[in-house]
């Protein structure tokens, strides 16, 4: 019998690399409000292309067209600070235009497309939103925006990396491969690093804002991940794209960390004093 090679684990080294050069063009891009809000605007649309056939993998798919003009015109209103009076309007012509498209193109289910469709309005366009409404915050907008990818990119790090090194115990069944000890190690490094930056940075927070903002941002990074793992199981996939190369995942398994993450850091600052309510 040919003895099998060991497995050399060059797409961890991939993900941390790819992980890396993302967190440097978010950097980069949120040295301006528009360019930023453009990246937001690349990454929704890719995110929600993986969805969307992770949806169709699932015999449940959406009404394209309906759904990336309604993500696309979520984080265009949000741009614009006119998402909170048009909100309402935007979701109600979403069911609408999804229940008339289902109607013209496909024999039947129509809930559930209209229900797919409006999921992945919310899941990508609404979440996303909040990082172009933290970056359009008066004066202090981009070293948010800093300290939001410091936070999460160092949670999704420093988790794979304990996780590897210590890891024993099984996070969930949904993600076999994560454990109990990587969580713990990405909340508590991301904990520290987000007061340390906080302080730092010119929003010279009290180092106790910053770690409420990091734990918060950092537990729903992760809770965000496992929903991404629901959601790949759901429709039987490893990965929802290759788009970013074989082991490194699509930019949906990417940015999965980042929708939750985004919220939490906003509801976080929120909860601080830091922010207000969306405008």
């Amino acid at each position: 019998m040919i003895a099998t090679p060991p497995v050399v684990a060059k797409p961890r080294g991939r993900r941390v690399f790819v992980g890396i050069a993302l967190a440097a063009l978010g950097f980069i891009a949120a040295t301006q409000s528009l360019s930023f809000a453009i990246l937001v605007a690349l990454i929704a649309g890719a995110c929600l292309y993986e969805l969307a056939n992770l949806a169709e993998t699932n015999a449940t798919p959406m009404a394209r067209p309906v759904a990336f003009t309604a993500t696309f015109a979520y984080l265009a209103l949000t741009y614009l600070g006119l998402i909170r009076a048009y909100e309402g309007t935007l979701l109600s012509i979403t069911v609408v235009a999804t229940l008339a498209y289902c109607t013209l193109v496909s024999k039947g289910g129509y809930i559930t497309r209209s229900a797919t469709t409006l999921l992945g309005v919310l899941y990508i366009g609404k979440l996303l939103s909040y990082f172009i409404t933290i970056r359009d915050i008066p004066s202090i907008g981009g070293w948010l925006i800093v300290l939001l990818i410091f936070a999460i990119a160092t949670t999704d790090i420093a988790a794979m990396l304990v996780g590897v090194t210590v890891g024993k115990t099984p996070l969930n069944k949904l993600s076999p491969r994560k454990t109990w000890e990587g969580a713990i190690g990405g909340f508590v490094v991301a904990t520290g690093v987000t007061a340390a930056v906080g302080a730092l940075v010119p929003l010279h927070l009290p180092w106790w804002e910053g770690a409420v903002i990091g734990a918060i941002t950092s537990a729903s990074a992760q809770a965000g991940d496992l929903v991404e793992s629901a959601i790949k199981r759901d429709a039987r996939v490893k990965d929802a794209g290759t788009v970013l190369g074989v082991g490194t995942g699509g930019v949906l398994d990417r940015f999965d960390s980042y929708l939750f993450g985004g919220i939490g850091f906003y509801f976080a600052s929120f909860i601080v004093g830091l922010v207000g309510p969306v405008r």
